[in-house]
């Protein structure tokens, strides 16, 4: 078991730039595109997923140090440290389950096409890690393998139902046709997101408001554009980190190259992606009339929106507030402060990219998600002290956003809690 284990976890650390063009060459030779336009396309989307990652870097390095600076700056003291997602993914894969549940959880995504229960083939491989934390989670609580899998397929089923059900959103707003976000985190916040803003765009005063990007850049012209808007967002964020002027302005250029430098890169990966969506298509069509597939890839995807990146940059000072004010709330965000994009575009995507819709509804989610965080935070703990997590000094207890404060991963928790005794 430890030698699977050990061999899963090496091809998993070569990243999703190398484990998504391979599952891209195998899917289109499976539909029969031929070698050579598989591999052309398998290449292609590994270089943007590269292009991708190295915009997403920036973003990162950006507004870690400067969330960082926020937090010292007005002296933040809470006990529970937000590790970020990587720490969870390592203690996900460390787990005794990870092994097992890796090709149980493919299986059941293609049985589930089999049978025709889902639309959506989940190739972001990298992502399972969310399934398998759920999984992890249970494992904890109750040390039942057989308990650990249910949670971790029960979870995947329900994400990709919700990939299936928001798929035409995707298509229609992102410009993404047969293509879905299986990234559970992202998926997470979308059911009660998605109601929160059906309420919210139904309250007098906030219905006829309109504040998409494309609408901002008529009325404000050169100011509304996408660069120019994380440019102005990057300085704020800069401002209220202290920074010197030199400073401020690196991190307005910074913001500003992301907006502008992430949709390019989408769309050198969408290059890549369309001959073999295509093929797919016309491959069912064939055979199976009025079967339908999706490609389920990481919500990275999303995040090059203008409207998911302007939110997300004016949730993060909302985060941090939200932190201090919320009674009972332990946990000092920061490590997922940078992965808020993620966690929003469904909620921007059905809000049609309606910026202040998107940021009420966010600071709602994630005012419950500083809290399910928290009430996480043990077990969460526990996870990673199997990734030899090295706890930050001062802090007693670990826990994040994307997993902890997980609406799908937290209900996981209170079932794995009500059959920790009995099993």
């Amino acid at each position: 078991m430890k030698e699977l284990l050990d061999g899963v976890q090496y091809v998993l650390s070569l990243g999703p730039t190398v484990i998504l063009p391979l599952a891209i060459l195998i899917i289109g030779l499976i539909f029969r595109t031929g070698f050579k336009k598989a591999f052309r396309s398998g290449l292609t989307i590994g270089i943007g997923f590269v292009g991708i990652n190295l915009v997403i870097g920036v973003l990162t390095g950006s507004l870690g140090p400067a969330a960082q600076a926020m937090v010292e700056r007005f002296g933040l003291n809470l006990t529970v440290i937000d590790g970020g997602w990587p720490a969870a993914a390592a203690g996900a894969w460390a787990s005794p389950v990870a092994a097992i549940l890796l090709p149980v959880l493919l299986g059941v995504n293609l049985l589930m096409i089999f049978l025709k229960l889902t639309k959506t083939l989940n190739v972001d491989i990298w992502n399972y890690w969310h399934f398998i934390a759920a999984g992890a989670t249970g494992y904890i609580l109750t040390d039942s393998y057989l308990f650990a899998i249910i949670c971790a397929v029960v979870y995947e089923i329900i994400v990709l139902i919700i990939a299936d059900k928001t798929q035409p959103m995707v298509e229609k707003f992102y410009g993404l046709p047969g293509i879905t976000f299986p990234t559970a985190s992202t998926a997470s916040f979308a059911p009660l997101g998605i109601l929160l803003g059906y309420l919210i765009e139904k309250i007098p005063g906030l219905q006829k408001i309109k504040a998409d990007p494309d609408t901002i850049q008529k009325r404000l012209g050169i100011f509304g554009e996408p660069m120019m808007m994380g440019f102005i967002l990057g300085i704020v964020i800069g401002i209220l980190a202290g920074y010197n002027a030199g400073d401020v302005f690196q991190v307005g250029i910074s913001m500003g190259a992301v907006m502008l430098l992430l949709p390019r890169m989408v769309k050198i990966l969408m290059e890549g992606l369309l001959p073999i969506s295509e093929a797919a298509r016309d491959f069912l069509r064939k055979r199976y009339e009025g079967r339908e597939l999706y490609i389920g890839l990481d919500a990275a995807l999303a995040v090059g929106h203008p409207a998911v990146m302007s939110t997300a940059l004016i949730l993060v000072p909302i985060t941090l507030v939200l932190a201090v004010i919320l009674p009972g709330n332990k946990v000092l965000p920061f490590g997922d402060l940078a992965t808020i994009p993620f966690l929003v575009a469904f909620i921007v995507g059905s809000r049609k990219g309606n910026i202040i819709h998107s940021v009420i509804v966010g600071t709602i989610m994630i005012a419950l998600s500083l809290y399910m965080a928290t009430d996480f935070a043990p077990v969460f703990t526990q996870m990673l002290a199997g990734g030899s997590f090295e706890m930050p000094g001062g802090a007693t207890q670990v826990s994040n956003l994307d997993t902890g404060g997980n609406l799908l991963n937290w209900l996981v928790l209170k079932v794995s809690q009500l059959f920790q005794n009995i099993i």
